[in-house]
């Protein structure tokens, strides 16, 4: 196939690259998070979040990945609901029922295990529960044989579904007011009303960027030049809000404007952008594409570069230069993806690309479990084995993060073959 040869890739459907793509950053995070367990005399600086003002490593990328791809997602997702009729109103209540979900969970993580002697009881089960807990509030089941579903068994399947999200937030709200942590403090206090939290954790994180790109593609829909707009006014909000344009200002005092709604908005817009290419009428060619990603890639790279000497390359800051680096990156990435898994879907490199595609199916619930699992080994006494597993050395250490990305892959995967699946 040459590169003026049309493809077939279906906008409203799932996309092979950009679930390979996903597939590929989730098992990036499960290896960096394992890993950093791990004794710094064992894993190089490398290996770890850069330590400095100015600079980053691989694991710095991977959390940007991951919002990139969450804003790759919007437009197939919500451009599906619109494709359908559903009103925009409607799509927004969705988006902001997920967000609002998405900070409570963020919340809940970021307050760490609780104290089982202030609790009266283990904190590695309270753990265990509030993460599957938060697995059925965001689970979508689906009938897993094709050609066996009925419109009763539909009906049936979304009963059920809506069941097991009602039992999960009730159940994260019950066990957000059982917490009690080593200082005995509590995450929801009723008088005065608070809810402690330091920040919003990695999935509050993600949620505020997700709620940013759904406002803007629901707005927008794919007018690439609107989008590309967007993209680089939230940008422009990380050096108002160091000048301190929104000092005083009431949502402020809620969410970071430069760093959170600024530049983490600004990925997820710029993985929005790069999936409106996909729905574009005017792209359908291999080159056209390619062409499209290449100049975002470039537009991006020399953007960080012009903009290094003003805020440096931070991830703790989410400065502009390290924002546009992610997006390049990944935005490579993904258009590698694309001409290994969407041009030629039967060949040999597509193939090789299906393990990832089929993990990249069930990210969130990949991510969760990952999560989880420290709380499980420690729940069957089976904690300082694991840990003692990189002991030896680095091989061993790598060995073993490596082995736990790929059964906690798999473990997706199968999942995801039944018909459980989490989304957004």
């Amino acid at each position: 196939m040459t590169l003026d040869e049309q493809t077939t890739v279906v906008p409203n459907r799932r996309i092979a690259s950009v679930d390979a793509l996903r597939g590929l950053v989730v098992f990036a995070m499960i290896y960096v998070n394992d890993i950093a367990g791990v004794s710094r005399e064992i894993v190089p600086a490398w290996m770890r979040h850069f330590r400095g003002p100015d600079g980053m490593t691989f694991v710095d990328l991977v959390f940007p990945a991951f919002v990139f791809v969450v804003g790759m997602s919007v437009p197939l997702a919500l451009g599906a609901r619109l494709g359908r009729g559903e009103p925009a109103w409607k799509c927004l209540v969705h988006v902001v029922i997920r967000t609002l979900s998405l900070l409570f969970i963020g919340v809940i993580m970021v307050n760490g295990r609780p104290d089982s002697d202030r609790m009266g009881w283990s904190g590695a089960l309270w753990s265990t529960l509030m993460f599957l807990s938060a697995m059925l509030a965001f689970s979508s089941l689906r009938w897993p044989r094709k050609g066996e579903s009925s419109p009763d068994r539909e009906r049936t399947v979304r009963r059920i579904t809506v069941g097991l999200r009602v039992l999960g937030l009730a159940s994260l709200v019950v066990l957000a007011f059982a917490y009690r942590g080593r200082d005995g403090h509590r995450i929801i206090t009723l008088s005065p009303f608070s809810i402690h939290t330091e920040w919003y954790g990695i999935l509050g994180l993600i949620g505020w960027a997700y709620l940013v790109a759904s406002i803007v593609s629901v707005v927008f829909r794919d007018h690439r030049t609107a989008l590309l707009g967007c993209f680089v006014l939230l940008l422009c909000l990380y050096p108002a809000d160091r000048t301190g344009a929104f000092r005083g200002f009431w949502l402020a005092r809620i969410v970071g404007i430069g760093g959170t709604l600024g530049s983490l908005g600004a990925i997820a817009v710029g993985g929005a952008l790069l999936a409106s290419v996909l729905r574009a009428p005017d792209v359908t060619t291999v080159g056209a594409r390619a062409k499209s990603v290449l100049l975002f890639v470039a537009g991006c790279s020399v953007g960080a570069w012009l903009l290094d000497g003003l805020y440096g390359i931070n991830k703790n800051s989410a400065t502009p230069s390290w924002c546009l680096w992610a997006c390049a990156i990944t935005a490579s990435l993904w258009l590698l993806f694309h001409l290994l898994a969407d041009v030629r879907p039967q060949s040999a490199p597509a193939k090789l690309c299906a393990p990832l595609t089929a993990a990249g199916a069930n990210v969130l619930l990949a991510y969760l479990i990952s999560e989880m699992l420290p709380s499980v080994l420690n729940l069957l006494g089976l904690g300082g084995w694991y840990w003692r597993l990189a002991e030896p050395g680095l091989a061993h250490a790598m060995a073993r993060s490596i082995g736990c990305a790929i059964l906690i892959l798999a473990a997706t995967a199968g999942l995801n073959r039944i018909g459980f699946r989490l989304k957004l």
